[in-house]
């Protein structure tokens, strides 16, 4: 599977699972993860979803290595932050404690953005 579908089946996954906490919410008149469900759809989706149409459209193959530890770090910072304002919007753990793993997520996702960069510049 190529990186473009990989990052395509990621932003659909993301997409579900923000639509669904949106039903939730809206269902449950509960709109305490209003900025969870903003994350997931935009730097879960959209951001997926953008980095799959750049593989597609002008990465392809090329710089494998980079293009792999680029979708890990993405992910792995997504899934993080993500799961970080769930636990935080959601009551279950106070500011103070989960600062620690939301703010290296959010370096991890931004690393991601930057090596994203580095690929299309390096592409010829």
């Amino acid at each position: 599977m190529g990186y473009d579908r990989k990052y395509l089946v990621w932003a659909l996954a993301y997409v579900a699972m923000g639509m669904g906490l949106g039903i939730f919410m809206a269902a449950s008149h509960d709109h305490g993860q209003l900025v969870t469900h903003a994350h997931v759809l935009l730097v879960g989706f959209v951001v997926s979803f953008i980095y799959a149409v750049i593989h597609k459209l002008w990465l392809g193959e090329k710089a494998a290595l980079l293009a792999r530890v680029q979708l890990i770090a993405h992910q792995a910072g997504a899934l993080t932050m993500i799961s970080g304002l769930f636990l935080l919007y959601g009551g279950l753990v106070p500011e103070a404690q989960i600062e620690s793993i939301l703010a290296p997520a959010t370096i991890v996702v931004f690393v991601a953005a930057l090596l994203m960069i580095v690929m299309v510049l390096k592409r010829e």
